[in-house]
């Protein structure tokens, strides 16, 4: 990155740096001041107030984390609405795995807590609170639609009762919170694994959403890059690493089996039936006339 900069700098930098800066340098603290908490005020010095990008490039890494760490956090709001509609509007579970959120629900509510509580930047984990409210709804359709029901209720009430504990340092102490946390890395492996059964057990997706399961691997291939820029912890980095690998997996999947239960024609076993005037049909005509 240091040598791209570099080749940019006399063509394009040095060219619009006099008629950027008089304003760059001018912006009112109420824009200054979210911006020097966001980008640190040496690399809002750097790269807005002086627009010298080339003489830090560790501040252009670190805006661009922040930049993809921010649309994550955005796009999370809304990644498994898709989910949600089939869903409810097919009021089918086929094709989805409850084990699989559930292991996946525990494990953010997990790294949510871990995160929060070790102080890391919100725009480096914020989705995951995002995507659990969204987990939760999900699961508790799959139970309803599955004909448990009853289940639903005792699922989010555990859900509370965790979360509750999690995030209290009185209850779970730091050193068991990190043991927490090492236990996600097999945690949300493993979540992956019933629906990747799943899917090559009925060989269709049914109703997993397309736009969900690249989005997750987009996702946490740009999460490694945001953790490797933002986060010095192994912990979170390899949990990602893992979870972008069994993510192309299953986007592997939804491409194999995109058009599966969606083609044309008629079942092999199905007869076609004509129907007639009243219900009757015409009798079969001889080969051979009658001999008078």
């Amino acid at each position: 990155m240091e040598s791209i900069l570099q080749s940019l700098e006399g063509p394009v930098f040095s060219a619009i740096r006099p008629y950027i800066t008089p304003y760059t340098s001018a912006l009112p603290p109420s824009i200054q001041e979210p911006l020097q908490n966001l980008l640190t005020p040496i690399c809002y010095n750097n790269l807005i107030r002086d627009f010298d990008p080339a003489s830090n490039p560790q501040c252009v890494q670190y805006a661009i984390s922040k930049a993809i760490g921010l649309g994550i956090v955005t796009l999370s709001t809304i990644i498994k609405v898709p989910q949600l509609i089939k869903l409810l509007s097919s009021q089918s579970s086929k094709g989805l795995s409850y084990l699989s959120y559930l292991l996946e629900t525990t494990a953010y509510l997990c790294t949510l807590a871990y995160n929060f509580r070790s102080g890391n930047p919100f725009s480096t984990y914020g989705e995951i609170a995002m995507l659990a409210v969204q987990n939760v709804l999900i699961s508790t359709l799959i139970l309803q639609f599955s004909g448990k029901g009853g289940w639903a209720a005792v699922w989010v009430a555990a859900l509370a009762a965790a979360g509750y504990a999690l995030f209290q340092e009185g209850i779970i102490s730091p050193e068991i919170m990190v043991y927490l946390q090492t236990a996600t890395i097999p945690l949300v492996l493993a979540s992956k694994v019933p629906q990747i059964i799943e899917i090559a057990r009925q060989k269709s997706t049914g109703q997993l959403s397309a736009f969900a399961v690249f989005n997750y691997l987009f996702g946490s291939l740009a999460r490694v890059f945001t953790t490797l820029s933002e986060v010095n912890d192994p912990l979170i980095l390899w949990g990602f690493i893992g979870g972008a690998a069994l993510n192309a997996v299953l986007a592997a999947q939804m491409m194999y089996y995109w058009n599966s239960g969606q083609k044309g024609g008629k079942s092999p076993n199905t007869h076609s039936k004509k129907f007639y005037a009243k219900g009757k049909s015409p009798k079969p005509k001889s080969g051979s006339k009658k001999r008078a």
